[in-house]
């Protein structure tokens, strides 16, 4: 799968993942916040699947 997700999304991605998974580590929004390993993937990886099946390419 080629890379498709670009700087500025993948720092995002990241970020979310991040914080989404620290709030879960403390105990203020529950297991719903290990949703973030998704965006953290992601944005370590720069590929998307979402991306890959809708067409979308934010890297330049």
């Amino acid at each position: 799968m080629p890379v498709n997700v670009g700087t500025i999304d993948r720092a995002i991605r990241i970020i979310l993942g991040l914080v989404l998974i620290g709030l879960t580590l403390n105990g203020n929004i529950g297991a719903w916040g290990w949703i973030g390993v998704i965006p953290l993937a992601t944005g370590i990886f720069s590929r998307c699947a979402l991306y890959s099946l809708l067409g979308i390419n934010t890297n330049k």
